[in-house]
């Protein structure tokens, strides 16, 4: 079946289009990725994004702007299929994450009930009138409403892709937020242990952004952490946090990590450079807690496999491996899944499961109290 799958995350850099071909049965499918891109997001529907993400707002702006991603999501495919050469018509199922704008996987206190909940925008419905193809959407609520915490969907697919009989692995995405899959060998999906280790790219992304004026939205393979120092005392703080100590499932996101966050660093006054470098540290040690902490007690650890756009920030990966010695470092590339297309992929493959009428939430990772088929259907 051709499916194509579509992923616009924390980071905000646009749209992640990931056409691919799936076929075979349970864990054993076979993944076929036949064209990826990412469309740029235009800086105004960026910055209207940020304005109604975990802040008060309109309810007029939060509708227009979800029927406007609705748009721009199937011009996204269409433009993809186009420079593939794929016929759209030839693609059969369309699997939409969404934009999250507002995450709160553990229930709260609201008008004398206990709610978790969860929004993410991108008419589903505009997406499969624009190109006629049935459309599968909201992957999350589903799970919260099976008592999970609505994330991380994507230790699923990590399962199906990166399980073996005698290695350890960790699949980590570093997003906008970074989170892991930690696969024993030989592990049944009971087995995976997963969870948000908590900032990725996000922080970092906001101050390459203040320090360059806008010129850039990420800081390219690394180069203004490299010119910059870590402020240990800094770093001891952030990660001080309850956050690191707290037992998966977890999740984390622009509430913790978004514009109040980036302000408070701004406050402490240290140079700009100072701060990429320290935050860049924060994302990795962050993780390499996560790893030690959560996952080393109950697994070891052979391979580290990444993917999402933190892959290309050298300083990162060369703290990844300083922080986790003795552990195989290597991008999901190596092992046949591209490293940007991956979130991509999985929530094409997620699509899939839900037109079989199959779960494909992992219990483990969300803390569900089942295993749940994800997801509405626009036909």
């Amino acid at each position: 079946m051709r499916v194509a799958g579509l992923m616009s995350g924390t980071s905000l850099d646009g749209i992640d289009v990931a056409i691919v071909e799936i076929s075979g049965r349970g864990w054993s499918k076979r993944i076929r990725t036949l064209a990826f891109r990412t469309v740029p997001y235009p800086e105004a529907v960026r910055q209207a994004i940020l304005g109604v993400s975990n802040v008060t707002t309109h309810t007029a702006a939060i509708s227009r702007l979800n029927f406007l991603l609705g748009e721009l999501y199937a011009g996204a495919l269409r433009r993809t299929a186009r420079l593939a050469r794929i016929p759209l018509a030839s693609i059969q199922l369309i699997g939409s994450h969404g934009q999250t704008i507002f995450h709160e996987g553990q229930p709260v206190e609201f008008l004398g009930r206990r709610i978790a909940s969860t929004l993410q925008i991108g008419e589903p419905a505009v997406l499969a009138e624009r190109t006629g193809i049935p459309v599968v959407a909201d992957f999350r609520p589903r799970d919260i409403a099976a008592g999970g915490r609505g994330a991380p969907l994507v230790p699923y697919v990590d399962y199906m892709l990166f399980r073996h009989r005698r290695l350890g692995r960790v699949a980590l995405n570093i997003g906008g937020i970074a989170n892991i899959t930690a696969i024993p060998p030989s592990a049944r999906p009971e087995d995976v242990i997963a969870f948000d280790t908590g900032p990725g790219n996000m922080i970092v992304d906001a101050l390459a952004r203040r320090y360059t004026k806008g010129r850039w939205n990420y800081d390219r393979d690394g180069r203004l952490a490299a010119r910059g120092h870590v402020n240990r005392e800094l770093l001891d703080r952030l990660l001080n946090d309850p956050y690191f100590r707290r037992r998966p499932p977890k999740t984390a996101g622009r509430e913790q990590y978004g514009t109040e966050f980036v302000e408070r660093l701004l406050g402490t006054g240290l140079p700009l450079l100072d701060l990429i470098a320290t935050c860049t540290a924060f994302t990795a040690a962050a993780v390499a807690i996560g790893i030690e902490r959560f996952v080393r007690p109950r697994m070891r650890v052979d391979e580290l496999i990444v993917s999402g756009g933190g892959v290309h920030n050298r300083r990162m990966m060369a703290q990844l491996a300083a922080f986790l010695p003795g552990v195989s470092l290597a991008a999901s590339t190596d092992y046949g899944v591209n490293a940007d297309a991956k979130e991509a992929i999985a929530f094409a493959i997620l699509a899939y499961e839900t037109w079989r009428r199959r779960p494909a939430n992992l219990p483990s990772a969300t803390g569900a109290r089942r295993a749940v088929v994800l997801g509405k259907i626009n036909w």
